[in-house]
């Protein structure tokens, strides 16, 4: 995954670089506005961790320029910039997360991960056994009987379904579904697979739970 770091405090790009790095991530790391602009127009990045106080031009500035090219790439803006009206100005501007320095890495580390997941294409339509999902319409049905889900059910569904037979940790659950900011507990997430086990009792799969990791969902009840 390449990742596109525009942070000016030299020592904080370098822990940084090094944290990614250490995920697997590609870090790229400019220290000025226009190095980043123009990096954005020459290379394809997965992400852009971008700051706001920048010399050259202003983050603001290259979030405005990256969406007028109509480029879709997920931006998260790191900041310390805590203000609601700056938090405001970026999501209007079309970026797509917000942290505020300072900040913990392995939260920013997973926020990038999320978004990186987000934006890569998806089926539209996922089955397992008689278990279908389609995004399009919105739909979720088991054979030609309709399930009704909640907005959380779904989502927690919807990723179980792009990775059947995969050990996913509660976690990595909640770093996929949720939007920034919104709390839910791993109790929660509980909570909801219980719900969804009773939903697709007899769609031929199975939604285990594998103690001390994670859930998996597969063919086979």
């Amino acid at each position: 995954m390449h990742v596109l770091l525009v942070e000016d405090d030299a020592v904080l790009a370098d822990g940084l670089s090094r944290v990614l790095s250490g995920h697997g991530m590609q870090v790229e790391v400019v220290n000025n506005g226009l190095l980043a602009d123009q990096a954005l127009l020459r290379s394809e990045v997965a992400v852009v961790v971008l700051d706001i106080g920048l010399p050259g031009i202003d983050g603001y500035e290259i979030m405005r320029r990256l969406r007028a090219r109509g480029s879709t790439v997920p931006v998260l803006f790191l900041t310390a910039r805590d203000a609601v009206e700056d938090r405001v100005r970026g999501f209007d501007l079309g970026a797509d997360d917000y942290l505020i320095k300072p900040f913990a890495t392995p939260e920013l580390v997973a926020r990038i991960k999320a978004l990186a997941r987000r934006a890569a294409p998806q089926p539209t339509v996922l089955s397992l056994g008689a278990l279908v999902l389609d995004a399009n319409a919105h739909r979720v049905r088991v054979g030609e009987r309709a399930i009704e889900l909640s907005v959380r059910e779904w989502a927690v569904l919807e990723y179980l379904m792009q990775h059947p037979g995969r050990v996913v940790s509660k976690q990595q659950i909640i770093d996929a579904i949720l939007p920034w900011g919104e709390e839910v507990t791993p109790n929660a997430v509980e909570v909801y697979v219980s719900r969804l086990r009773l939903k697709i009792a007899d769609a031929g799969v199975a939604l285990r739970t594998i103690r001390g990791f994670g859930y998996m969902l597969e063919a086979g009840s």
